[in-house]
């Protein structure tokens, strides 16, 4: 998913200060793009926290009626220096991308992209599909290390599940210990980390075994639920510094409840994110826009060489860092104006 705000603010990830208890981070409306948008809850990357782990972006949406009209519809777009994670509770996304994957994604699926030094996609609400759309799109951060490493695609059907006491756990990413077992996600991941979907049965308690190493959040999709004795609200993330061995997370006795779980060893890199790019300089982010809007401006606005009712394909934008998306209807998102100030780190959270 793009993050569309017509003025995206430039946010420096960086851990804020860690107390004892439990930190609530309230989300924020932000609606992506024009007349065909959607309207996203977001609650990471803010001033009070930017990061948990290396999970830098996490917008909550849904459901949202997508049987008529056109649902999600994301045009060809760009990202550098991250994964993408699409995890649906319900609905169906069709995802398109430069290297050429063409893949759907539904409920107790993961595709994760990692964009490496450069890749573009698109995500569409394809025909046929169910009529409710409702999930999560996070990204993690990569360290320097995979920066420059070549854009890939993983699609993964067959997710690792435990049930215990009235708790059902899948983990999509990393790994995570659930009274006693041990379940890994076949993703691949650059830095330690763990993406979960828990659901509660009505007055369930699960105990779930973490590295106290890691700190950890829970995203609340629905119920009323707390978190090591903490309430967090649907739509809010609960934040767990670490120094836990255990985490707690219970479900109230009048209904069921289901959340997200996400955590990670502390990422030890400031990271520049501006729109859809992750750097660690202003010049990153820079070479970045400037490198997609030159494909932008030769791709024209039909998404081909040359513009509207262009066909074929060119050397020069088959050869461009970002590549080409081919089979979405429309031409690629044009980049936000740069900001006029210099691109810094902001201080970290008092």
């Amino acid at each position: 998913m793009s993050n569309l705000e017509t003025w995206p603010a430039e946010q420096v990830c960086a851990a804020g200060e860690q107390g004892d208890g439990i930190e609530l981070l309230s989300p924020r409306d932000v609606p992506l793009g024009g007349p065909r948008s959607m309207s996203v809850r977001r609650t990471i990357p803010q001033r009070a926290r930017s990061l948990v782990g290396a999970w830098c972006f996490s917008d909550h949406y849904g459901p949202d009626d997508v049987s008529v009209g056109e649902g999600m519809q994301v045009p060809p777009h760009p990202h550098t220096g991250l994964q993408t994670v699409s995890w649906l509770f319900e609905g169906e996304i069709l995802h398109r991308d430069s290297v050429g994957s063409l893949q759907a994604v539904r409920p107790g699926e993961l595709n994760l992209m990692t964009a490496g030094v450069g890749i573009s996609h698109s995500e569409e609400s394809p025909e046929g599909r169910p009529p409710l759309l409702h999930g999560v799109q996070l990204w993690t951060a990569l360290p320097g290390s995979a920066l420059g490493i070549d854009p890939h695609f993983e699609h993964h059907g067959d997710l690792p599940v435990a049930r215990h006491d009235g708790a059902v756990v899948q983990v999509f990413i990393g790994r995570l210990a659930v009274a006693g077992e041990q379940l890994d996600s076949p993703a691949t991941t650059y830095t330690p980390l763990v993406g979960a979907q828990i659901d509660l049965e009505p007055g369930a308690e699960l105990r779930l075994d973490v590295d106290p190493g890691h700190e950890h959040a829970l995203l609340v999709d629905s119920g009323d639920v707390t978190f090591e004795g903490c309430g967090v609200p649907p739509a809010g993330l609960g934040y767990a510094a670490p120094g836990r061995s255990a985490l707690v997370v219970r479900a109230a006795a009048g209904a069921p409840a289901r959340a997200v779980l996400i955590g990670g060893l502390p990422f030890a890199e400031d990271v520049i994110m501006w729109w859809n790019f992750m750097g660690r300089t202003h010049e990153d982010i820079v070479r970045a826009r400037d490198d997609w809007m030159a494909l932008v401006a030769e791709l024209g606005p039909a998404g081909a060489p040359g513009g509207a009712g262009a066909t074929g394909y060119t050397e020069g934008a088959a050869g461009r860092r970002f590549g080409q998306v081919h089979g979405y209807p429309a031409g690629p998102l044009r980049a936000p104006a740069l900001p006029d100030l210099r691109l810094k780190p902001r201080a970290r959270p008092a």
